[in-house]
């Protein structure tokens, strides 16, 4: 399998293009393609299911996606996300798709992934709320 490279600069400079188009209706966008990227990374992670969200982290990390990652119940605490940006709201929409996508396929049921806390807004970390949708 080949690989794409984009710059944090060039994804930044993707998102402002996307954006001065179709403004705020493109974070949609954003976040199902996320979920998209997301999907073979599942794959990679669920081959071990005893260690999912260890190798979620490893996997975000090697891709270049974060810098740091905590899994917890409901949570996620990101470090370093590449689609930080100085912004007033949250920036964050492809990486809420990715972590959607991981707890679906571990889980097995649907969830909704929030960024509540977003380190573009000038915060330390971006935080991500998830919960089941019934």
């Amino acid at each position: 399998m080949r690989y794409v490279k984009l710059n944090q600069a060039e994804l930044h400079k993707i998102k402002d293009l996307y954006e001065g188009v179709m403004s705020h209706a493109c974070h949609g966008l954003f976040f199902k393609e996320g979920s998209v990227v997301g999907q073979d990374m599942v794959e990679e992670a669920l081959k071990d299911r005893g260690r999912f969200y260890q190798r979620a982290g490893e996997i975000l990390k090697e891709r270049g996606w974060i810098e740091e990652i905590t899994f917890k119940e409901r949570e996620v605490v990101v470090r370093g996300s590449i689609e930080v940006t100085p912004s007033d709201i949250p920036t964050c929409h492809r990486l809420r798709g990715i972590l959607r996508e991981f707890h679906e396929r571990f889980k097995g049921s649907r969830v909704q992934c929030t960024e509540e806390v977003c380190a573009s807004a000038g915060q330390a970390e971006c935080r991500f709320r998830l919960e089941e949708i019934p």
